[in-house]
């Protein structure tokens, strides 16, 4: 008779230590990528396969502890499993130009669709995203922190001791400078949103505002336009929603010091280099020129026309594109330099549209929950959320960010948190957010 609740209770115990393993595995499976080159590499890209799968085993075996099968449903997982569709009719039907590489490819893109459901499976309650929001301001804050280290003492080596295989303008631990701007344009918003909402304490605020405007001043620092102009338009967008939820005084305060500390440092660090580089339109750095990537954009509109409705398969864009090539480079074009652009290659029309059905629905469901996003967590986390993610797609029509794993994988996990539902929050939480909403006087007649 004793020994049913005592192996109810051991259950528990295992699901919730899982469930703990599962949402910090997840999280720490997305911090490793940057820290690796990118993920890039075949190692590491096997290391983010095997982790993710490695992962959703380990969920598999919590629902069965369990015994019962809880799926959290989001609305993305439809055109997911669509595209899904899409890539195995590529290789069913031989509409790829290199099956191999669609097939690798096809891997990896599975590997980004388990994160973004375990994601949603494991991140449900405030607390979890309150702990989440401090890891990742930390890793921001440690990540920019050293990127300022490397570039004022560079020797042009990756950590400097690896020497990149081709050449690049290494920032960070990334060969190449856009693609660390990209990783920072999702970083960023996390501690910004959390600096201005009412989650944590003055103390915490006010660190997590200086560790936003350090990792800002990265992304100028880097040298990257692309970067540059998506993290003024993810703070543009947010002053927008600052000024929707009538913001007072204090805050207007806050923004302005976060604004002074970015300045400050890239004077500081940056100096007349990066007065030239935000003028200049030719790069000062081995990269592709402002021409060639008009001539890339060219060619690859040609390829595109060529086979209109799936394209020519994911991931072979560099294998085709030396047929269309009508310029001479000693780069290996590897890229479009326009992640839309690729996507329209590689999977043509049908890729594109359900890409775009992915983007409507991200963006229509990360809309219903914003209200009072400074007073509650799933209006804090989908604020930050979305901010990435724009930023992400602005920076796409100069670049291809979303090409390197470990920035495509943290994007395809915020798309997916975006579009969540509401997170969980404890009883105390609730009272304490009514009472504040309850008292809080008008910021009209608030300021002084």
């Amino acid at each position: 008779m004793s020994a049913t609740p005592i192996t109810a209770i051991n259950r528990r115990e295992r699901s919730a230590q899982a469930e703990s393993i599962l949402l910090y595995g997840i999280f720490s499976l997305l911090l490793f990528g940057p820290v690796a080159f990118g993920a890039v590499e075949p190692w590491s890209i096997f290391v983010v396969e095997a982790g993710a799968t490695v992962l959703f085993l380990l969920w598999i075996g919590k629902q069965v502890l369990d015994g019962t099968m809880k799926v959290r449903w989001n609305p993305l997982f439809l055109p997911m499993g669509v595209f899904g569709l899409l890539i195995v009719s590529q290789l069913v039907f031989r509409r790829s130009a290199y099956p191999h590489d669609t097939a690798s490819l096809a891997l990896l893109y599975f590997s980004y669709a388990m994160l973004c459901f375990l994601a949603g499976q494991t991140l449900l309650r405030g607390s979890q995203a309150r702990s989440l929001a401090v890891v990742f301001s930390l890793y921001g804050a440690a990540l920019a922190s050293f990127s300022l280290i490397q570039g004022i003492s560079s020797n042009g080596k990756l950590y400097w001791w690896r020497v990149p295989r081709n050449g690049g303008w290494i920032y960070g631990p990334y060969v190449n400078h856009n693609h660390y701007a990209g990783l920072m344009e999702m970083l960023v918003p996390i501690p910004l949103v959390l600096s201005l909402t009412s989650l944590a304490s003055h103390k915490t605020r006010a660190a997590a505002a200086a560790v936003a405007a350090v990792m800002v001043g990265t992304i100028f620092l880097s040298g990257s336009r692309g970067g540059m102009l998506a993290i003024v338009t993810e703070l543009v967008i947010l002053a927008i929603l600052l000024v929707k939820q009538k913001q007072g005084l204090r805050t207007a305060i806050g923004i302005g010091v976060f604004l002074l500390i970015v300045a400050g440092l890239l004077t500081w660090v940056g100096g007349a280099e990066l007065s030239n580089r935000i003028a200049s339109a030719g790069p000062s750095h081995a990269e592709i020129t402002t021409d060639v990537r008009s001539y890339i954009n060219r060619d690859g509109l040609k390829m595109f026309l060529k086979r209109p409705i799936l394209g020519w398969g994911l991931g072979t864009f560099p294998v085709v594109y030396p047929e269309f090539r009508t310029f001479y480079t000693n780069f290996f074009v590897n890229e479009a330099h326009n992640d839309y652009l690729q996507l329209l290659v590689e999977t043509g029309i049908a890729g594109f549209a359900i890409a775009a059905w992915f983007l409507v629905l991200v963006f229509r469901r990360a809309s219903g929950k914003l209200q009072n996003w400074t007073e509650n967590a799933t209006g804090a986390l989908t604020v930050a959320a979305l901010l990435g993610c724009v930023g992400i797609l602005v920076h796409s029509f100069l670049d291809f960010n979303l090409q390197i794993p470990a920035n495509a994988a943290l994007f395809y996990v915020l798309c997916a948190i975006a579009a969540s539902g509401p997170l969980q929050e404890s009883q105390r939480r609730r009272v304490l957010r009514r009472h504040r909403l309850s008292v809080q006087p008008d910021p009209e007649t608030a300021a002084p």
